[in-house]
């Protein structure tokens, strides 16, 4: 039986996209599908941020920041706490990715168009010691034009492929099969799902209208993870976060299923560190909702109050930006799963910013007026918007009305305002010096000493109560889906392993799919920036391997 491509590609995202220009680029004909209609081109990477993790780039030799290679190495293993078996190849993943980002990742990107503002990020800063987790250095590069900006490059090498007869796009394809013989796969079935014209991550519907079956030599599967199934993330949640949350926000559209994981598997392919994910504890739900359920993440600078449900004040290192899932284990364990930050009009406007390309108009836009505009408003135009009509958001003036509209807005009298005044005012007392021994203020203005901070990220310290800092604000947080961060264990060709340690025949993995490679190439906790340049690191050496192999 003849074959129908060279290579297919499961799953048009970011890692699927990078898969298929590099084959294309070997000339190898791709036959690539999703289960979504065309104008969802890109998958998740669309919505994100465009968050990249460099080491040493030029936009941090210019701002000073002194990294490298080792120490890149460093804040690494001592965040992924590697301590399996099975972490063989996610810790040589994590080896060989950390080289790509200290080496030609950024060239690479750069030749092809892709450029990033000038200011570094620091995000996960940690706070333990030398060798625990967190970045030792700010490493977060903001693409310019946050995830659409990052996609373009590779919608138009696939798009390019395609009008020279190497790409077949296929959307509106599921697949429901892998099948072959003596150990290797050739063929892909599923389902062809009715049209859709809905707008980009709206539902799109599952009636189906046909069926498929497709033959190549190879097959690269770039599906994405399980975090927009949430009865999926809840059965793989890990005892050591706590128990799992009844209500979740939703950080990614529900298509993002998990289905070709299991699909994959009973073809043969091995699952691994299915307990290992990625969700936040700063999640907003969104005013203006694109999926179901759809949750906004606060990236927040690190001056903001955080409290638990009951107002206690969460323990050290967990301030906000510093330990992603240490603060989700401790706040499961409260037996509450929402939290607050407290916080003040001049924090809020300096320190809150919103994940999302949509919620970052200015960057998506490449507007340098509209990032300068961003800088002189009191408040952005996003924050205000949440601050206005966002559910989760309480504006007074006192503090008894804050705690009044609290209390409200959870439907349970869980804030003493004595005890919050308390808490507060003894913080507050605390910014009268240059020294001091919060541990909190001790981190702002370490924070205040690197100049990407102390000019866009950080205010100054001051009193929370300061009626000129006014008004104040408490903003309800909810656990955010997010990422997986097990999945098909592959080896450093991209090749997905069966039980036995052996390639599945003809079978290749990328992008979250993969764990980003090797099934988990982040271990426990990621760096941030890390899981789009996952995609893009994991998703070019599958194709570049399909291509060696094929043809």
């Amino acid at each position: 039986m003849a074959y129908d491509a060279d290579v297919i590609v499961i799953g048009a995202g970011l890692a699927g996209l990078a898969a298929t220009a590099e084959l294309v680029d070997a000339g190898r004909k791709v036959v690539l599908l999703d289960q979504e209609p065309p104008q969802s081109l890109g998958g998740q990477a669309h919505w994100s941020f465009g968050g990249l993790f460099f080491v040493n780039s030029p936009e941090q030799r210019r701002m000073r920041i002194k990294d490298s290679h080792d120490l890149a190495l460093q804040d690494w293993l001592g965040a992924a706490g590697f301590d399996r078996a099975e972490d063989h190849w996610p810790r040589r993943w994590a080896e060989a990715y950390v080289d790509f980002a200290a080496g030609e990742k950024r060239a690479w990107l750069h030749r092809q168009g892709v450029r990033f503002f000038p200011v570094v990020g620091w995000a996960e800063r940690g706070g333990y010691d030398a060798t625990g987790h967190g970045n030792s250095v700010p490493r977060f590069h903001i693409t310019w034009g946050t995830g659409p900006g990052l996609l373009a490059p590779f919608a138009r090498r696939v798009r390019a492929g395609a009008a020279r007869g190497l790409v077949d796009l296929r959307f509106r394809h599921r697949v429901t099969a892998l099948c072959g013989a003596a150990g290797t796969v050739d063929t892909v079935g599923g389902e062809i799902l009715d049209r859709s014209e809905v707008a980009r991550g709206r539902p799109s519907g599952r009636d189906v209208v046909g069926s498929f079956e497709l033959r190549a030599q190879a097959v690269i599967v770039t599906s994405g993870g399980i975090g927009g199934n949430h009865e999926l993330v809840r059965r793989n949640w890990p005892a050591r976060l706590g128990r799992a949350p009844e209500r979740m926000v939703a950080g990614v559209p529900a298509h993002v299923d998990g289905l070709m994981l299991g699909v994959t598997e009973a073809a043969g392919g091995r699952l691994i560190n299915g307990d290992r994910m990625w969700h936040y504890t700063e999640g907003l739900h969104n005013w203006n909702p694109i999926w179901e359920g759809h949750g906004i993440r606060v990236l927040p600078g690190p001056s903001s109050l955080w409290l638990d449900a009951r107002g206690n004040r969460l323990p050290v290192p967990l301030f906000p930006g510093f330990d992603t899932l240490g603060t989700l284990e401790h706040l499961m364990d409260t037996g509450h799963e929402h939290s607050w930050f407290v916080l003040n009009r001049r924090v809020i406007g300096k320190e809150f910013t919103l994940s999302g390309s949509e919620q970052n108009p200015d960057l998506t836009g490449r507007s340098v007026r509209g990032v300068i505009d961003r800088a002189r408003a009191d408040v952005p135009a996003p924050v205000r918007a949440f601050m206005d009509h966002g559910e989760d958001f309480v504006v007074e003036h006192d503090l008894a009305a804050l705690v009044r509209g609290m209390n409200a807005l959870t439907g349970e009298p869980l804030i003493d305002e004595t005890d919050l005044r308390r808490v507060i005012t003894a913080r507050d007392r605390e910014v009268a010096n240059p020294f001091t021994k919060d541990s909190q203020i001790t981190a702002i203005r370490g924070a205040r000493s690197f100049l990407g901070d102390r000019l866009i990220r950080t205010v100054a310290p001051h009193p929370i109560l300061d009626p000129k800092a006014g008004p104040l604000i408490a903003v309800r947080l909810s656990v955010l889906t997010r990422k997986s961060l097990g999945g098909l264990e592959t080896d450093l060709s991209s090749r997905v392993l069966t039980e036995s340690g052996e390639p599945l025949g003809g079978v290749y993995a990328a992008g979250e799919a993969a764990g980003f490679g090797g099934g988990g190439v982040h271990g426990y906790r990621s760096l941030e920036g890390t899981f789009l340049g996952g995609c893009l690191f994991s998703g070019r050496t599958a194709g570049r391997a399909a291509a060696r192999a094929t043809g």
